[in-house]
């Protein structure tokens, strides 16, 4: 009698196992998020059986030898720096972000300059033919040309070809195309997505090679696929920048091997991605000192400070209910930082449009930033320039309050070295800096001092 095959349905979202379909995860509360799947036979292993196999046997942390790996670094700099120092032999890296932003660019101009250091490389493309890569691979330049492509989805004909060729890094675009033999479904789904990943990741720690995997990204901009995904590999990159703006943003969220958050700051150009060696003052480039509602900040991404603008502009509505359109900033915290401004600082924004707007294709994600936006914002309602050697550094609580952020000597040092010498801070931090100091205690201190 042949045996019955079981299937499951698991959500997408944090993988948790439910034995019938249903509108909502029992587990996360997320709807829609059930996709069927085969269910996986196991069985259980005897001591017997454990003692019989080949599987490794334990060793002592005191024992293992930190030098026998060193990192391989790829000759991108700002891509060495995220990834915390270099490539990791046998580790798994997944690089998301929205179509078009420059994933497979980034990753062709790695492995054309590993080629060229002698690191055999295979590029798998499942979704461009060969004659769309090596297009692709004629604007980069000529060392490109040297990379292994291989045209291929199926998971296991790719790891046999990159065995056969003893490659030391495999980039993998993308994971979403790849399908496994072994296991049934469309290329894509929640199954052969985290089947393949984990045999690729099997194949890395096993053979030591390095291994890039190109993930899709969702509308809400998080790696499309199972979420268990970006627990099981070792580091997630995200790949971020407006279409319409030359400057690219890798962002690291988790990384086993370095620390996270860093970010490495990359040009589009015609011959690819080039990275940016002073961040600060690539942002800064197209400033205006003399136009209102302009405000200068230093945001710390991970370990790296970096100065932008921030633009606002308020100007009177021509309809019943005032807009309020944030680029680069969370439009909640806009509108908190309106209402505490009309409360504690007196400045009516009840009939008046405001348009705030981050430069460089930059996000405010930390509140350090809140001071600059409150300062271009009372700049554009007074029809008056900030002082252009001055930078605002601090976070504004709804009494008005401004409270002191983390890092503010190193944020201070990166804007001396941009040529500024006053910093508005809170009058609770103590700054060591070479830039002077203007404590604000209170919202009405800033108006005050930008009065004077």
């Amino acid at each position: 009698m042949p045996r019955k095959i079981r299937s499951v349905f698991r959500c997408t979202e944090c993988g948790f196992e439910h034995p019938k379909w249903a509108g909502r995860c029992d587990s996360c509360g997320a709807w829609n998020s059930l996709v069927e799947e085969l269910a996986s036979s196991s069985r259980r292993l005897s001591p017997a059986t454990l003692t019989s196999s080949n599987d490794a046997e334990p060793v002592r942390l005191a024992d293992i030898d930190q030098s026998a790996a060193p990192r391989v670094r790829s000759g991108l700099t700002e891509f060495d720096y995220v990834l915390g120092g270099g490539i990791v032999q046998g580790s798994v890296t997944i690089v998301g972000g929205e179509p078009g932003i420059g994933k497979s660019t980034l990753l062709l101009q790695c492995a054309a300059l590993l080629e060229k250091q002698d690191v055999p490389v295979l590029y798998v493309s499942g979704e461009e033919s060969a004659e769309q890569t090596r297009l692709r691979a004629d604007r980069i330049g000529e060392e490109a040309g040297l990379v292994r492509l291989l045209p291929e989805v199926r998971v296991e004909s790719i790891i046999a070809r990159a065995e056969l060729l003893g490659a030391k890094v495999v980039i993998v675009d993308s994971i979403q195309t790849t399908h496994s033999e072994d296991l049934e479904g469309a290329p894509g789904n929640v199954g052969q997505v985290r089947e393949c990943a984990a045999k690729l990741m099997r194949f890395a720690k096993g053979s030591g090679a390095a291994v890039f995997l190109v993930g899709h990204v969702t509308r809400g901009g998080v790696i499309a696929g199972p979420k268990t995904l970006e627990h099981v590999v070792d580091t997630v990159l995200y790949f971020e920048g407006e279409p319409n703006n030359d400057f690219r943003i890798l962002r690291a969220v988790k990384n086993r091997f370095g620390s996270v958050d860093e970010v490495g700051i990359f040009e589009m150009t015609a011959q690819g991605l080039r990275p940016v060696a002073n961040p600060s003052a690539a942002f800064l480039s197209g400033r205006n000192p003399e136009s209102t509602g302009s405000a200068v900040t230093a945001l710390l991404e991970g370990t790296r400070p970096v100065l932008v603008e921030i633009q606002a502009l308020a100007s009177r509505t021509a309809y019943g209910t005032p807009q309020r359109v944030a680029t680069g900033l969370d439009h909640r915290r806009l509108a908190v930082l309106l209402a505490v401004l009309e409360r504690r600082a007196g400045l009516p924004f009840n009939d008046l449009d405001v348009f705030v707007n981050v430069t460089g294709g930059v996000r405010l994600i930390e509140p350090a930033s809140d001071l600059a936006v409150v300062a271009a914002l009372w700049s554009s309602v007074q029809n008056a320039p900030l002082p252009a050697d001055v930078i605002f550094l601090g976070e504004v609580g709804l009494g008005g309050e401004v409270r002191p952020v983390s890092s503010v000597e190193r944020r201070l040092t990166e804007a001396q070295r941009q040529g500024f010498s006053r910093g508005f801070i809170s009058a609770r931090t103590r700054a060591l800096s070479g830039v002077q100091s203007v404590p604000i205690e209170h919202l009405g201190d800033l108006v005050r001092a930008l009065a004077a």
